[in-house]
């Protein structure tokens, strides 16, 4: 009983919000059976993944089983892979690059199965100089760094921003002062920006245990205690430190950070990379993640990210590219550490 109710309250959201196979908004009976076959089987663990090259260490991998009888599902663009993890019962789907395209596939991810848990992973640009590439971090708590109120020229920190009085925008998380970053005079003194400041907001969420339209804020978001609990464990595992006849100074390591940050920015640039450092006290940088974080904050599901390093977000010579070269080896030490936390679950 309880099952036809979920059912049929999924079929109902996914009417309202128009996440459809078919013109007229009704999803098909046989996409509505394949749905129940999965959720009969539940609950699972689910992997987000950003892109193919990410998820395709761990499909290939002898610790992913597809499921025999019904391997995927494809549903509103998204593969969403069945199978099993380590022997933990997994769903994957790949995102696509962005936050939108990360918010999106986790939404479905929870809306469509019944989903016990989140693992996001992949590769992010090295905020911290102490860090290299190689490295595979998995940060405490993360922060979307892209929603702004772009301040007018001319006023500054004690000016009250547009709309701030409404509660939709606040001055609690700080700031970017764009003259900061100008060639400085001899005189040591900075020229004034036209640009000013942008100061840097928290995402209005909207819990599901909430009150429906009573907005509430969220600016760093925590993973979940037990799942970073587990960090620890992962210490000292091997992880690769060589592409072809490239190596890298040390052998990579798991290393705990404190935050981490997402926006829809890949950052190339060591000026605002030095800034988010003494900003934040961010070590990765992607461009999905925080969406992930924020999905299941507002679904109440636990979940965790993990992020291997694989550019220094333009700290590195610019004589080289670090990402081009690296990537690949990010990407399978991201899929080892994720393998070894779902086989640290599981046990």
């Amino acid at each position: 009983m309880e099952s036809r109710l979920r059912m049929e309250l999924m079929v109902f959201l996914l009417l309202v919000l128009g996440l459809s196979s078919r013109s007229y908004g009704a999803v098909s009976h046989s996409t509505m059976n394949k749905i129940y076959r999965i959720n009969k089987e539940g609950p699972y663990l689910g992997i987000v993944v950003p892109n193919f090259f990410e998820m395709n260490p761990l499909l290939q991998s002898t610790s992913f089983v597809a499921d025999q009888k019904l391997p995927y599902l494809d549903f509103a663009g998204r593969r969403f892979r069945i199978g099993r993890l380590e022997d933990k019962k997994v769903i994957i789907v790949m995102t696509g690059l962005s936050m939108l395209n990360a918010g999106i596939s986790t939404q479905l991810l929870q809306i469509l199965f019944k989903v016990k848990g989140v693992v996001h992973y992949g590769i992010a640009g090295n905020a911290d100089p102490q860090l290299q590439i190689g490295d595979v971090t998995i940060p405490q708590f993360w922060a979307h760094t892209g929603l702004w109120n772009w301040q007018r020229f001319g006023d500054g920190p004690n000016d009250e921003l547009s709309l701030e009085s409404f509660g939709d925008y606040t001055r609690e998380v700080g700031y970017i002062k764009f003259s900061d970053f100008s060639n400085k005079t001899k005189v040591g003194t900075s020229v004034p920006n036209l640009l000013n400041n942008a100061w840097y907001q928290p995402e209005e969420t909207f819990p599901v245990h909430g009150t429906p339209e009573v907005r509430q804020h969220a600016f760093w978001v925590p993973v979940n205690h037990k799942y970073f609990s587990l960090t620890k464990k992962l210490e000292g595992l091997k992880l690769g430190s060589c592409v072809n006849t490239t190596c890298l100074p040390r052998t990579p390591k798991v290393v705990a950070v404190q935050r981490g940050i997402s926006a829809n920015v890949f950052v190339d640039n060591s000026a605002y990379r030095e800034f988010l450092k003494s900003k934040f006290n961010a070590t990765p940088i992607d461009m999905e993640s925080a969406a992930v974080a924020l999905v299941c904050h507002q679904q109440n599901t636990p979940f965790i990210v993990i992020r291997a390093l694989s550019d220094l977000a333009g700290g590195g010579s610019s004589l080289s590219n670090e990402a081009n070269t690296f990537a690949s080896l990010a990407a399978q030490n991201a899929v080892d550490v994720v393998l070894r936390f779902v086989a640290l679950l599981s046990s």
